[in-house]
This record gives C-alpha cells, sequence and structure tokens, in this order.
C-alpha cells in the first residue's frame, strides 16, 4: 500500500472524520476496521487492522522489560481505539485523542506508506514552521539511502 500526499478534510461535531476520497480505495483494499491511535497525543494514527496487527507482531517477539515497548504501547493503547468504516467513508477518532490533538474542524491527512496520520491544521503549519527541513536532515535520509 502507498498512501502518499496530504488531503484536508474536516473533523465533525461527533467526532468523525470522512476519510478523503484519495485515501478511502487504497484503505477497504484492507478491510473496513481501522487502529486509530497515537503514540505522542499531537496526532491520529490509522491503520489498516493487518498493519497493525504486524506491528503487533514485532512488538510481542521484544521483551517485556523494554521500556521503549512499554511506552509505546502504554500511549498507543491509552489513546487507541479499534474502529469500522461507516457507510459514508467516516472514522469516529476516540474522544480523549480527539482532545489532546485538538482534532476539531479543519485537519490535514496525510498519507505515510501504510498509514494516514491526522493533524490539527494549524498545528501542522506551527509544526512545519517550527522544525524547517534542513540540509542535517538531507543527511540523515542519503544516509538510509534514499
Amino acid at each position: 500500500m502507498n498512501l502518499r500526499g496530504n488531503c484536508p478534510a474536516k473533523v465533525d461535531e461527533k467526532g468523525r472524520l470522512k476519510i478523503p476520497a484519495v485515501f478511502l480505495d487504497a484503505l477497504k483494499e484492507y478491510g473496513s476496521h481501522f487502529y486509530i491511535t497515537s503514540p505522542t497525543g499531537e496526532s491520529a494514527r490509522i491503520y489498516p487492522m493487518k498493519v497493525w496487527s504486524e506491528i503487533e507482531n514485532k512488538l510481542a517477539k521484544v521483551s517485556s522489560q523494554n521500556r521503549a515497548k512499554r511506552k509505546f504501547l502504554m500511549r498507543t493503547s491509552y489513546y487507541g481505539q479499534t474502529v469500522e468504516l461507516d457507510g459514508q467513508g467516516r472514522v469516529l477518532v476516540p474522544a480523549v485523542l480527539r482532545e489532546s490533538a485538538q482534532m476539531k474542524g479543519e485537519v490535514d491527512v496525510f498519507g505515510n506508506l501504510d498509514y494516514l496520520e491526522v493533524m490539527n491544521h494549524t498545528r501542522v503549519l506551527d509544526e512545519m514552521k517550527n522544525s524547517p527541513y534542513t540540509e542535517e536532515d538531507d543527511r540523515a535520509l542519503e544516509d538510509l539511502g534514499i
């Protein structure tokens, strides 16, 4: 799956996000169930259940004493919820995550290869302004062969 690009969207007063059409068909290939979560509470990640299950399988192989694993699981469980796509192509963002990520009204939906990331539009603009892309970022990607 190659989810890419950005599409503006809205979270309605009931906390439902209509998945932009540009991403919907690709997501539907993986079914209608998703895991919505966040490791930080600043944005929502929407994983097809198949992708999230692969993450869980990898985590299951890591020692339960691993601090990073425990922190990740605590946060993704706290903010996370399994959801189903409704007939209108919407998913309900969990209330605790909606509040933490300030998801009301205008949001941006980013394709991140195998999951979607949803952020408050103002937060996206602030993030891009406060954390500009640098030559150091280029070098880091070059070290990865990109």
